[in-house]
């Protein structure tokens, strides 16, 4: 019998809803030497590039005073091959799911990036990363529709045996769609979900019905474009400039993002959302849920304690109990509204 907590997120199987977000538990299971992978849902790599990349000088990452962190990384990794020839064998060995993620700088590496990833046995499914706030060449793809459509109907094409996941950016908030006027995280969630829907009409009963042309899952959100400066230097605090914001100063912020998308959009087109910025404690994981999203991913808590992620995933489940019902499942966009 399957746990209360256990989660079938767009085919991929968790034990429970709690994932370890891309790159913050290393390269693939990295993080297995102080957290038992065995009692996560599931581990996304680092995300990876056709072409090896060093990354951004440090400094890459600071903390804030205001609850979180924020990093300019630069997609640092080993690169497609090395992915292929070192790390890819090691999937199985993993006692949890495992989620490869994909980046890029155009649709032509993305592509293939993906496709080989897709050929790769033992890997669950496949998260494209399209909302890198520091890195130059990332960012269009999420803030336009147009653009995310594009790029994810190419990637579909590549990406025929796993279930793929669009990870979206926080900066939809703010977000205004030139066609249509619609405002908002809904255009870009159609636009990732139903690439066709972008230039035609009807675009959340289109999802519905061809949602295989899409994306399967939505992960909301990345990391939020931020800066820190250190006043005393008179200088900005990362390397970079700026760089993106995550931890719990950007949790109100993608709960609401997460409930809009399931109301506006994934709810009608039966699309899974994974929700992601803040989770420290299970009750963030909890407004994750009741908001509208199946799982959570978790990674500036890894940096804090990581065991965080295990006393999540307890936590969750004994909240399940008290709520009174037999799964998980019952409680996803079950949010109570005054009349």
């Amino acid at each position: 019998m399957a746990d209360a907590t256990s989660v079938d997120l767009a085919g991929i199987r968790l034990r429970n809803p709690v994932i370890l977000a891309a790159g913050t538990a290393g390269s693939l299971d990295e993080m297995g030497d102080v957290l038992d992978l065995s009692k996560v849902g599931a581990v996304v790599t680092k995300s990876i590039t056709l072409q090896p990349r060093e990354g951004n000088k440090t400094w890459r990452i600071v903390e804030s005073r205001h609850g979180g962190m924020l990093n300019a990384i630069g997609l640092a990794n080993v690169g497609l091959d090395a992915f292929l020839k070192d790390i890819a064998p090691r999937v199985g060995s993993v006692p949890c799911a495992v989620i490869g993620s994909v980046a890029g700088f155009s649709p032509d590496e993305y592509e293939r990036v993906g496709g080989a990833m897709d050929a790769v046995e033992g890997l669950a499914g496949i998260e494209l990363n399209v909302s890198c706030p520091n890195v130059h060449g990332g960012c269009e793809f999420s803030s336009d529709a147009a653009l995310l459509a594009d790029l994810v109907r190419r990637v579909r094409g590549a990406v025929t045996r796993k279930p793929l996941l669009v990870k979206l950016s926080p900066t939809a908030v703010g977000y205004r769609d030139a066609a249509t006027g619609e405002t908002g995280i809904a255009p870009l969630a159609r636009a990732a979900i139903d690439p066709g829907s972008v230039h035609g009409a009807g675009g959340e009963a289109r999802a519905t019905g061809a949602r295989r042309r899409g994306a399967d899952a939505l992960c909301i959100a990345n990391t939020m474009p931020a800066m820190a400066i250190d006043v005393e230097a008179r200088r900005p605090r990362l390397s970079r400039g700026s760089g993106g914001l995550s931890g719990p100063a950007i949790h109100p912020v993608a709960v609401k993002l997460v409930h809009d998308a399931y109301t506006q959009v994934c709810k009608g087109a039966g699309v899974p959302i994974v929700g992601i910025g803040g989770v420290m404690r299970w009750e963030d994981a909890a407004e994750f849920i009741l908001a509208g999203a199946c799982a959570v991913q978790m990674g500036t808590a890894l940096f804090v304690d990581p065991r965080l992620p295990v006393r999540v995933a307890e936590g969750l489940s004994a909240w399940v109990r008290r709520q009174g019902r037999s799964s998980l499942a019952g409680l996803v966009g079950a949010l109570e509204r005054e009349a």
